[in-house]
């Protein structure tokens, strides 16, 4: 011994230094360990590149290419031209992007694109025959269930979606039907009474 340090006969390197060094080897063996694997991409579409897409849209096939992300909303409103459903939260809490997928109410902005390939998708304008409204649209019209317009698209979707499931809904049904979707200005007696009168149009013969 000399100093007080500990050597390996013939080796030179103290067995201080030895620890230390296999300590070292440890630390950055386990960080190494530690090391996340390469990410494999979950899909072989890269970033910012587009798949196609047909989609059969108020009645009419429609053919796009969209980025695997796109959102149904993203995809009427762009390269569809369909206004009618309204980014507003676009977080599935306001219901003014309202849209009827297979007959089911959806909210586009919750909805990948990519989901609706194959079903029938019915936006606001798909309700007008010609320039003629909907029954639910003159139903609207006629009970002043609209103040700043701003929620109505998704509104009259909601109760077009209800409509086709209850010909003659009851007012809780109608506001069950109707709770999804938000009127900031506070028309809902007048969206409640548009609803009702939208049943009694179709009823009599509307679509």
């Amino acid at each position: 011994m000399s100093g007080g340090r500990e050597r390996d006969a013939g080796s030179g390197v103290s067995r201080r230094g030895f620890i230390t060094s296999m300590g070292a080897g440890a630390v950055g063996a386990a960080a190494l360990g530690a090391r996340p694997a390469e990410a494999t991409p979950a899909t072989a579409v890269g970033a910012g590149e587009t798949v196609p897409l047909a989609l059969r849209v108020n009645g009419v096939e429609r053919r796009v290419a969209v980025e695997p992300r796109t959102t149904l909303l993203e995809v009427l409103r762009g390269p569809l031209g369909l206004a009618g459903a309204k980014p507003a939260c676009e977080r599935g809490e306001c219901g003014a992007c309202t849209v009827l997928v297979g007959g089911e109410t959806r909210y586009a902005c919750m909805m990948l694109a990519l989901e609706a390939e194959g079903a029938e998708v019915t936006t606001v304008e798909g309700l007008l025959d010609g320039e003629t409204l909907g029954p639910v649209q003159q139903a609207f019209v006629e009970k002043d269930g609209f103040q700043c317009g701003f929620c109505t698209s998704g509104q009259v979707m909601a109760v077009e979606g209800l409509l086709r499931k209850r010909q003659d809904p009851t007012p809780d049904e109608i506001r069950e039907g109707l709770s999804g979707n938000l009127c900031r200005c506070g028309a809902y007696a007048h969206i409640f009474e548009a609803a009702r009168r939208a049943g009694e149009l179709k009823r009599g013969g509307g679509r």
